[in-house]
């Protein structure tokens, strides 16, 4: 590992704490409530079914008892017919209770998928191809379509199928340039780095360093950003990417004056 790559690491390992992790946890747990708020519903609204089904069936049965009391002869029928009224009257509100509690869960419950499905990331459906340059290709589609995140996953899936492949490199390079694009600086540094300090060669090395160098001014390290200007001349000296650092450089070490 050069000079500068160890400088990179541990750049970024000393800001790790500023990864953007946590926001990504607040949104899983923020989705982990609404999953579980929508399946305490659902058991709510299951058990709301059985106590009515129980309190509709029990209402029949006092209704028929009532009916036979009615047509009960002797001294004891108003008794009957009273406590048979009584029943009627209880298991009716429970029933109309019932049916209102339902009634609420239902309208609530429908409100709930909605709100999930749209926190819920969708189903991946996407057919991969079993070429390293399709899959490539694929990955950098998705990106340039304005698809980020199914963009880095895909390219984090090319490097567990084809962690040895010619395009390796370039595969860092581009989920570097994913994380740039959204100013996610620390990020960018480390699939920077991967490209700059694995073996595998890159056409996009040269710009990977000048983009590293945009990084560490961003974090306002400049002696870093310094550094990677350095590197990039003197790697790739004959680069574009090389005439624009000897521009970045000449403007740095004016200001250090």
């Amino acid at each position: 590992m050069t000079r500068f790559s160890v400088v990179v690491c541990a750049a970024v390992s000393l800001t790790a704490c500023f990864f953007p992790a946590d926001r990504g946890r607040v949104v899983e747990d923020r989705l982990d409530a609404l999953s579980a708020d929508n399946e305490g519903l659902k058991t709510e609204l299951q058990e709301t079914r059985t106590k009515l089904e129980e309190a509709t069936g029990q209402l029949q049965a006092a209704l028929d008892q009532l009916g036979r009391a009615s047509r009960t002869t002797g001294a004891n029928i108003g008794v009957k017919v009273d406590t048979a009224l009584q029943d009627v009257a209880v298991l009716r509100g429970q029933v109309d209770s019932q049916s209102v509690k339902l009634q609420e869960l239902e309208t609530k419950l429908s409100s709930q998928p909605a709100s999930v499905a749209a926190a819920e990331p969708k189903k991946d459906e996407l057919k991969r191809p079993d070429e390293p340059k399709a899959f490539f290709s694929l990955a950098q589609e998705k990106v340039k379509g304005g698809e980020m995140e199914l963009g880095r996953k895909l390219f984090n899936e090319f490097l567990k199928k084809w962690p040895r492949d010619e395009l390796v490199g370039e595969v860092h390079y581009e989920l570097g340039e994913t994380y740039f694009q959204e100013k996610q600086w620390r990020e960018a540094l480390y699939e920077y780095n991967k490209l700059i300090s694995g073996t595998a060669r890159s056409k996009s090395a040269p710009q990977a360093y000048l983009h590293t160098a945009e990084c560490f001014k961003q974090l306002k390290q400049p002696d870093n950003q310094q550094l990677a200007l350095e590197e990039l001349v003197k790697s790739y000296p004959k680069s574009d990417a090389a005439k624009t650092a000897k521009t970045q450089l000449a403007s740095l070490r004016k200001g250090k004056k």
